[in-house]
């Protein structure tokens, strides 16, 4: 129990700095973006849901079917919502258990004390592991290994209480505990199981492993002995009702599950996996036999890690001339000669307790300290019982004892481990979607520190001084700081996503420049963004969402015409990215192109969300593209086409997307055609999605007003200007339902409050002015007119206003000077050429000089 709590004291002390980290990478969609967290959202839905929330059967789904890692993601957001430590302690909490797990269930393999020890801090430092502890979206390996080992674990109770010695089960009592007792046990073991594959999938491997060390480790049978037993040549029913029983539950397992989402593997980018887009057989059959060896690697020199190794992090194996052939080689190598030893090499001899060595035929061996160690054993868990082949053809258990297993079943056993989780992960049944992932490894490095430790007992028994078997086990601990010094400083990467995105770039440049604009962009820093995606782009020009993203770096800094060319260049990569099709639109608006602008908007309409890898997001931009689309034809006086495209925004919009703006548009455009009930239904439906949305309460406001609800209409004035007291805009069309009701003095101050809040807006000052006059102060329109104009020093109606207050203040050749700019802008407008004149006669009675106007008088221009 000591060494199990100093391990798990470990990996929860080495990780502690994590609880402070923000969230990372794939964090922000597995949680921030996730609606299946969100307490309106109905639980049932994770179960038809993958992990980032698209619906499993949807054929841009990851597949990736993890109810119960996403339910306990829904726990975390239902305590402390969006804060990241709560996320950050559960995994921390999942990684101390796991460690525990696995140094309780190496004890029986290796011994008490000091192997299991070093067992269980080899795993506990591992920098490997930094992904899935310091990664919240790495919970999913966590909590997966978690019942990986709980199911082995209750295996492995079931192996030690099974009794077979007739080729029946009996039913009584074995060894104290019933029957019932044992099947029970694995039937623990196959629901652990099932919670592994329902964590991640390949959890359910765990079934293969079981197998395996039913075979090789309990029951300690040879290669023959096994091929024997497998083929029924020799009878052990309940051996063969266990092992039935993992195969049956796995087919089932695998079955549903293939069935649950929708019998169709997933489909991903050639950038996810590039050997996999490889049109070259030799090419993928290279690449593909080269990522486990690479894969390796890491956990044996985990000296260089990254976030993400999609792309050209691991560039392609072409030919047979490529050196890193002779690593693939040596790999497949070691790991075969590795197998055949377990397989088929000689039994030892030899009983392996804690470091010390023991024969069974009397004979003792010396331990290297100057005596012969007596034949006993000081491990006081209970092995499993000795099985031999007996006289009547048949497979014979002997009484339990307290021997380890041979270092030939334990070499084997930590090879299932090592290889038989990550099967899923090397495109050998159906691509994946990635080329190396860390947290993949989460669980095969049990295997991998299993077999080190393996090797360093046996290494430390064959020694014969003391002095060597202290350097051995100083080489062990030494390993052991190394790995848990990595591991702090892997875990300052995972801290935040700047120092994440900035450790990456020496494996996956593109990438890492890239997320690293969006973290410098987030902070303000706008030219080190726009350093960063031109460096991403750089390394890979074609990638179209650092295109976009830089297109939208330069549209918000005002650089339109630059950003239009990068949102074309983005769709050109990607013709399917409709969040391209959607800024090009907004920006042909905002120049004028208005048709242009609608083709665009159409366009994007008509784009199919089929493989898209985040289809919420792609009918978010369809959505905003159709309410872009619809509030151009509003603004053009065409209401019916409006609604039209409005009702298309509302069939297609996910359920993530905020509808209180369209909506209100809605409500708009029906009020336009005087279709009031309609109108008023629509400004409800808003303000029933969004209360406090300021917009729907100054329209719903104006309606009311005009169905005489004058009372009601003012509440939704005042709660407008108290939702935000800052915006001009809500004191101003509270001042002109003011002066409607001719309360001329209040809608004074209204105006004049919205002008003083909004001087820089345009319409808000255009409207004051005219308010202003209505009431009678000309002096304060006057003022107001006067920065309107100073606004847009190009827009005749506003200098015309000025000009028609400025008249009537008596300014008279000012006034004349602001009428004869007007209709420079717009010489045919009647109504300034008719103030004009009014303006001229007034002069020539005062006796004022109106050179300008008699020229224009002779010229026929009035």
């Amino acid at each position: 129990m000591i060494t199990e709590l100093v391990c798990t004291a470990v990996a929860v002390g080495l990780y502690l700095n994590t609880l402070d980290a923000d969230f990372c990478y794939d964090d922000s969609r597995a949680i921030k973006t996730n609606q299946d967290l969100l307490p309106e959202t109905p639980w049932i839905n994770i179960l038809y849901d993958d992990f980032w929330g698209t619906l499993l059967t949807h054929s841009g789904s990851h597949k990736s079917f993890r109810p119960l890692c996403t339910l306990s993601f829904r726990l975390n957001y239902t305590l402390h919502g969006l804060r990241p430590w709560g996320y950050h302690l559960l995994n921390l909490a999942l990684h101390g258990l796991v460690t525990a797990l696995f140094t309780a269930f190496s004890r029986p393999l290796l011994g008490g004390g000091l192997w299991s020890l070093l067992a269980g801090l080899l795993f506990a430092s591992h920098p490997v592991h930094t992904e899935a502890v310091a990664g919240v979206v790495g919970r999913a390996d966590v909590g997966a290994a978690l019942f990986f080992l709980l199911s082995l674990l209750c295996y492995a109770r079931h192996c030690g209480l099974r009794r077979d010695q007739r080729g029946a089960f009996d039913a009584r009592r074995c060894g104290g505990v019933s029957a019932t007792w044992c099947w029970g046990w694995m039937l623990g073991s196959l629901w652990c199981a099932a919670a592994s594959m329902l964590w991640k999938e390949q959890g359910v491997t765990v079934l293969a492993v079981s197998a395996v060390y039913d075979l090789f480790v309990f029951q300690r049978l040879r290669f023959r002995q096994t091929l024997l037993l497998l083929l029924g040549k020799k009878k052990n029913i309940s051996v063969l009702l266990s092992l039935g029983m993992l195969a049956s539950w796995g087919v089932i397992l695998l079955s549903a599950r293939l069935y649950w989402m929708g019998n169709k593997p997933p489909n991903f980018s050639n950038s996810d996996n590039p050997a996999a887009d490889s049109p070259h057989f030799l090419t993928r059959t290279l690449t593909f036999l080269h990522l486990p060896a690479a894969n390796a690697w890491l956990l044996l020199c985990p000296d260089k890690l990254s976030f993400d190794w999609s792309m050209d992090a691991v560039p392609l194996v072409r030919s047979l001339a490529d050196w890193r052939n002779l690593h693939t080689v040596a790999f497949y190598g070691g790991f075969i000669l590795l197998a055949l030893f377990g397989l088929c090499g000689p039994t030892s001899k030899a009983k392996e307790t804690n470091g010390k060595a023991h024969v069974t035929n009397g004979k003792s061996i010396t331990n290297g300290n100057g005596y012969h160690a007596p034949d006993t054993n000081h491990n006081t868990d209970q092995g499993p019982p000795k099985t031999t082949l007996n006289g009547s053809g048949g497979l014979h258990h002997c009484p339990p004892r307290t021997s380890l297993p041979p270092t030939e079943n334990l070499v084997l056993f930590s090879l299932s481990i090592l290889s038989l989780p990550f099967i899923p992960a090397t495109n050998l049944f159906f691509y994946v979607g990635f080329v190396i992932a860390e947290r993949v490894l989460y669980i095969p490095s049990i295997g991998f520190c299993l077999l080190v430790t393996v090797g360093a007992r046996t290494l430390y028994v064959r020694l014969r001084t003391r002095g060597c078997k202290a350097l051995l086990l100083c080489l062990c601990m030494g390993l052991v700081l190394l790995n848990g010094l990595r591991t702090v400083q892997r875990n300052r990467d995972w801290s935040n996503e700047e120092n994440l995105y900035k450790s990456g770039i020496s494996v996956n440049p593109a990438k890492a420049w890239g997320n690293l604009g969006n973290v410098l962009k987030n902070q303000g820093k706008m030219a080190e963004a726009e350093k960063a995606y031109r460096n991403a782009l750089h390394y890979r020009g074609n990638m179209a969402d650092m295109l976009y993203n830089l297109g939208l770096l330069l549209q918000e800094n005002e650089r339109s015409a630059e950003a239009l060319h990068y949102y074309k260049l983005a769709i050109g990569s990607r013709p399917t990215l409709a969040s391209a099709y959607l800024n090009t639109g907004i920006i042909l608006m905002n120049q004028g192109n208005l048709e242009e602008a609608k083709r665009t908007f159409l366009t994007c309409a008509d784009i199919p969300d089929e493989n898209l890898k985040d289809p919420h997001a792609h009918k978010s931009s369809v959505t905003s593209c159709l309410y872009n689309l619809g509030k151009l034809l509003h603004e053009q006086g065409q209401q019916e086409e409006a609604l039209t495209i409005y009702k298309e925004a509302v069939q297609k919009m996910p359920r993530q997307f905020a509808p209180h703006s369209l909506f209100n548009m809605m409500g708009e455009a029906y009020m336009r055609l005087n279709r009031l009930e309609e109108a008023g239904h629509w400004y409800r439906e808003s303000l029933r999605a969004k209360p406090d949305h300021i917009p729907a309460h100054l329209t719903y406001g104006k309606l009311l007003s005009i169905t005489g609800q004058k009372t009601e209409a003012e509440k939704y004035f005042l709660r407008a200007i108290q939702l935000d007291p800052t915006k001009g805009n809500c004191y101003m069309h509270y001042g002109q339902f003011l002066l409607e009701q001719s309360r001329l003095g209040e809608a004074a101050e209204m105006a004049e409050r919205a002008a003083e809040l909004d001087s820089s807006e345009f319409d808000v000052v255009f409207s004051a002015a005219h308010m202003l006059r209505q009431a009678s102060l000309n002096e304060a329109a006057e003022k107001q007119y006067e920065r309107a104009a100073s606004l847009r020093p190009d827009y005749p109606a506003a200098l015309m206003n000025l000009g028609a207050i400025l008249h009537l203040n008596g300014k008279l050749p000012e006034a004349e000077a602001n009428y004869l700019r007007a209709l420079q802008l717009k010489p045919d407008d009647t109504i300034t050429q008719s103030n004009l004149r009014k303006l001229w006669n007034i002069m020539q009675r005062q006796g004022l000089r109106t050179k300008h106007g008699l020229r224009m008088q002779k010229s026929g221009d009035l």
